[in-house]
């Protein structure tokens, strides 16, 4: 399948939310590298936000319409992430009806455990949220 160029969320920050890997139609692979920056306690535990967070941004990547936004997560966590994991976030879309759009995220760390997995549902808006 063929490697589309990013449309959307142009300006996220790879340090806190992952780098894209690859787009193709309705997937999307984006890895996120945990820091120490990201830790909350003296075990090395990384905050859950940011796993959150990447997987919310592979789900927007794998729509990848610059209109996108999140409006619900059915999400789980399933084993501890911390410093110096290797996460990778695969999203694909599972359904489209109209502007609504649910996309599957689950990921994995270094050892490819999966530590997170989600239903996001995402809406395609006719033009920017904060737009007037």
């Amino acid at each position: 399948m063929a490697t589309l160029k990013q449309n959307t969320h142009l300006l996220a920050s790879k340090k806190l939310v992952g780098s894209v890997i690859s787009i193709t139609k309705n997937n999307a692979k984006v890895s996120l590298q945990i820091t120490k920056e990201m830790v909350v306690d003296t075990f090395n535990l990384a905050h859950g936000s940011f796993t959150f967070g990447l997987a919310d941004y592979a789900a927007m990547v794998a729509i990848n319409e610059p209109t996108v936004v999140l409006g619900k997560a059915d999400t789980k966590y399933l084993k501890p992430v911390v410093l110096n994991d290797e996460l990778t976030a695969i999203a694909e879309v599972t359904e489209t009806i109209g502007k609504k759009v649910t996309v599957l995220v689950q990921v994995t760390n270094q050892k490819n455990e999966f530590v997170f997995e989600g239903n996001f549902t995402c809406f395609v808006l006719e033009k920017h949220i904060l737009e007037k």
